[in-house]
C-alpha cells in the first residue's frame, strides 16, 4: 500500500512512525511534514488547505497514493477529503460537511441533542448581551468556547467574568456552557460511517504549567491507559456517545467517516461530552499509537473503504505510554522559533526503543540543523511496564534535549502513576 499523510505536526509524525512499521506499507509520503517525519517518509511541499493541490500530489507518479490520511482539522473543514475522494482515491478523514462536528461547536451541540448524547447545557451567543445573560445563568467557573476552529486554544475556563467576556468579544460567535466537574477522558474511534471501532482511552493535559496552572494550550502531554477508569468505560462511551453520533450523522445524509474524537468529562452526574474533534488528537495520538499492535494501515484503509465491520478486533500492548511535550520559549502566547534543538541523537542512542522523540514544530535550517518552527516543538514518548516506568523513561529522554528557553510540564501522569 502506498500512503500519503497530510500534515506536519507530532500527530502526523506518530501516524507516519506507525505506518512505517507496517509491513503492508510499501511507500510512505508526507506533505508538508517536518524534520523528524523526513526520517521515515518522503516529504513534499503542498498547501494542505488546497484540495486540488493535494489531489494532484496524490496522483503524481512518485506518490500514486492508494490511501490519503489527513491529519489536521483545518484541511478537513476546508473540504480536502472531498476533493481527493472525487478523484477516486481512498481517504481517511471526513467530508467538509461531516467535519462540522469540530468546525462548529453549535453544530455539534445540535447533533448531540438530536442523537440523545449527554453533554453540557449551553447557549450560543453572538452579542455581548447574550453572552452576559449566559454567563449569569451558569455562574462560575465560566466556560466560553469559540464556535469555530481554534487549534485547541479557543476555550477559556475562568472564575473571572471579565476574562470570560473579553474572550467572547475576541471570538464573536461563542458557545457558553455550564462547567463540567470530574476527570476528563479522550477517546478516539475509527469509523466508516456505520461501524465504530474505539481505540484505547487517554488523558491529556491542556494547561501550560504544572498543577494545571496557566493558559490553555494545544496540549502539554498525555498518557494511556487510565488505571483509574472503570473497565466498562469504553463500552459505555461507544454505546451512549460514539455510535449514536455516527448514526445521527448518517441519518442527516452526511455520514462521518474517519476519526471521531470524543473529549469527555466523568462528572458527578454521569458521562458528558465536552467536545468532538474530526481527527486524531494531539498529544493523545502519540501515547495511544505507542500501544497499538494492530498494523495501522489496514485499519485506516478499512474505514476509508467502508469495510470496517470485517476488520478483526484490535490488538494492544499491555505496556503504558506517556508523552511529554517540549514547548518553545513563551508558548502559548508568542512562541519563539529558530532555536537549535540539541540532544536528539543522544536520545536515539541511549533511550530507544523505550523512549523516542516525535517532532512537532521543527525544520532544518541552512546548516542542516534541526531548529524550532512552532510552539510545541517535540513530543517525547515512552513506554514501560506501567505508568511509573513510562514516566521515568520519558522524563529521562526529555532531560537530554536542549532547546533554549523551552519549557515542559513535570507532572504528566504523575497522579495516575502513584
Amino acid at each position: 500500500m502506498r500512503i500519503l499523510v497530510i500534515g506536519g505536526g507530532a500527530r502526523e509524525h506518530a501516524l507516519c512512525r506507525s505506518l512505517s512499521l507496517d509491513p503492508e506499507v510499501t511507500a510512505l509520503h508526507c506533505a508538508p511534514g517536518n524534520a523528524g517525519i523526513a526520517e521515515v517518509a518522503t516529504l513534499h511541499a503542498v498547501d494542505a488547505l488546497d484540495g486540488a493541490a493535494v489531489s494532484v500530489l496524490a496522483e503524481t507518479p512518485q506518490v500514486k497514493a492508494d490511501l490519503v490520511v489527513i491529519g489536521p482539522e483545518a484541511p478537513l473543514v476546508a473540504g480536502v477529503a472531498d476533493a481527493v475522494r472525487a478523484r477516486g482515491i481512498a481517504v481517511f478523514g471526513p467530508s467538509a460537511e461531516a467535519a462540522r462536528l469540530e468546525g462548529s461547536k453549535a453544530f455539534a451541540k445540535d447533533v448531540m441533542a438530536a442523537a440523545g448524547v449527554p453533554t453540557a447545557r449551553s447557549h450560543v451567543c453572538t452579542t455581548p448581551e447574550e453572552t452576559d445573560g449566559a454567563l449569569e445563568a451558569f455562574g462560575p467557573p465560566y466556560v466560553v468556547k469559540d464556535d469555530g476552529l481554534a487549534a485547541g486554544k479557543g476555550v477559556v475556563v475562568t472564575g473571572d467574568v471579565e476574562e470570560a467576556r473579553a474572550h467572547a468579544r475576541a471570538c464573536g460567535r461563542v458557545v457558553v456552557e455550564e462547567f463540567l466537574d470530574g476527570p476528563e477522558v479522550s477517546l478516539f474511534a475509527v469509523t466508516d460511517g456505520e461501524s465504530v471501532v474505539p481505540l484505547q482511552p487517554a488523558q491529556d493535559f491542556k494547561r501550560a504549567y504544572d498543577g494545571d496552572e496557566g493558559p490553555n494550550t494545544g496540549g502539554m502531554g498525555a498518557y494511556s491507559p487510565l488505571p483509574w477508569a472503570d473497565p466498562g468505560l469504553v463500552r459505555e462511551i461507544e454505546q451512549s456517545v460514539l455510535q449514536p453520533t455516527v448514526d445521527e450523522m448518517r441519518r442527516r445524509g452526511t455520514p462521518f467517516s474517519g476519526l471521531l474524537y470524543a473529549g469527555l468529562a466523568l462528572t458527578s452526574r454521569g458521562l458528558r461530552v465536552i467536545e468532538f474533534n474530526a481527527r486524531f488528537g494531539d498529544p493523545e495520538t502519540q501515547a495511544v499509537l505507542a500501544r497499538l499492535r494492530t498494523p495501522l494501515a489496514g485499519l485506516l484503509y478499512a474505514a476509508a473503504t467502508g469495510r470496517l465491520a470485517e476488520f478483526p478486533p484490535l490488538r494492544w500492548s499491555d505496556e503504558a505510554a506517556v508523552t511529554v511535550v517540549v514547548a518553545a520559549r513563551d508558548y502559548p502566547a508568542a512562541p519563539r522559533t529558530g532555536d537549535v534543538v540539541e540532544g536528539l541523537e543522544e536520545v536515539a542512542e541511549r533511550d530507544a526503543p523505550g523512549a523516542y522523540v516525535l517532532h512537532a514544530g521543527t525544520k532544518r535550517d541552512a546548516g542542516n540543523r534541526v531548529v524550532s518552527a512552532g510552539g510545541r516543538v517535540l513530543s517525547v514518548t515512552a513506554t514501560g511496564d506501567g505508568l511509573r516506568e513510562a514516566r521515568e523513561r520519558a522524563y529521562a529522554a526529555v532531560g537530554r534535549i536542549g532547546l533554549d528557553g523551552s519549557h515542559h510540564r513535570s507532572d504528566i501522569a504523575a497522579k495516575a502513576a502513584e
